[in-house]
């Protein structure tokens, strides 16, 4: 596939990160490079680590990547492995990360992927091809009440007991085998009003398969710590999140570290002595504007946060 996309939010992130050519970056969400590109061509000693879960990206990575690989390192692995990736090279701290989160465009784009509800695939929707658990597994073997939760939940679908139900009465007579028989069903399990609504029908309840068979939210906060950690002083951490879910864990994990002292406030002197570990540098999140909206349509939920580690001597 010819490189043509553009990654959400690029200029914004390539500002927030303040790149330094001789500086220690990551890009914990490699995808189809578009962004670690940008980093990297802006090195000139530095060094870039890349990771995704996805090997296809780090393959694809070689190329994409090329006239710069001299100072990239490419590291296939989950995230939330932040801590223990630049352990393994020998990193102790860096002066700026990156995470796009959610599904990648090359895997939205490969319809065999089986995260799109447009195109007819077998259920799978592991970001990790490497990975046992599938969107089959979770469809055709999860409890009611496990399917029930999820799609409330990570899809924060309303209509999640009745979506759950029709699933557990299909597959009572076969397997549910495909993106589009399982878009169907989850059609016919709704009312006419909702069924009227801009966006389809399935698209709340196949982001919460595909929260729960890769794990998604269960990774944000081993990889917010991790990376907060690692950071340099001065060094900074952004976050691009997609949906509600996501971006609140983000947030309250930002203000948490952000905030310092917990003492009650009637105390007069503070007992605790813990301290702020970053600044937050956006108090409301960045949004793509009008242009980025008209040219990229996965920009419209995009919300990118960033905060700056502080100096712990400057406390």
């Amino acid at each position: 596939m010819e490189f043509t996309h553009k990654p959400v939010l690029l200029a914004e992130c390539i500002e927030a990160l303040h790149i330094r050519p001789e500086g220690i970056y990551v890009d914990g969400t490699l995808g189809r490079a578009g962004h670690s590109r940008e980093i990297a061509q802006r090195l000139t000693t530095g060094r870039l680590v890349c990771i995704d879960r996805d090997q296809a990206a780090i393959d694809a990575a070689q190329e994409r990547l090329a006239p710069w690989m001299d100072r990239v390192t490419l590291v296939h692995s989950n995230f939330d492995r932040v801590s223990e990736i630049l352990a393994e090279l020998d990193i102790p701290g860096v002066d700026g990360m990156l995470f796009d989160l959610g599904v990648s465009s090359p895997q939205l784009d490969d319809a065999s992927r089986g995260f799109s509800y447009m195109h007819d695939a077998p259920l799978d929707m592991r970001m990790d091809a490497t990975a046992p658990l599938t969107a089959y597994d979770v469809v055709n073997t999860w409890s009611y009440e496990e399917l029930r939760r999820i799609l409330f939940e990570y899809g924060e679908e309303r209509y999640a007991p009745a979506i759950a139900k029709k699933i557990v009465q299909a597959r009572e007579t076969a397997p549910v085998q495909t993106t589009l028989e399982l878009a169907e069903l989850i059609r016919s399990a709704m009312p006419a009003a909702a069924l009227r609504e801009k966006q389809h029908p399935a698209k709340r309840s196949f982001q919460a398969i595909r929260i729960a068979v890769n794990g998604e939210l269960d990774a944000l906060p081993p990889m917010l710590s991790g990376a907060i950690d690692h950071l340099n002083p001065g060094g900074r951490l952004a976050v691009i999140t997609f949906h509600s879910l996501e971006d609140r864990i983000v947030k309250r994990a930002f203000q948490n570290a952000a905030k310092g002292c917990t003492c009650p406030p009637e105390f007069p002197v503070c007992v605790c002595g813990k301290k702020p570990r970053v600044r937050l540098v956006t108090r409301k999140p960045i949004v793509s504007g009008a242009a980025e909206l008209e040219e990229n349509s996965r920009a419209r939920s995009a919300k990118l946060r960033v905060v700056e580690k502080c100096d712990p001597f400057d406390i």
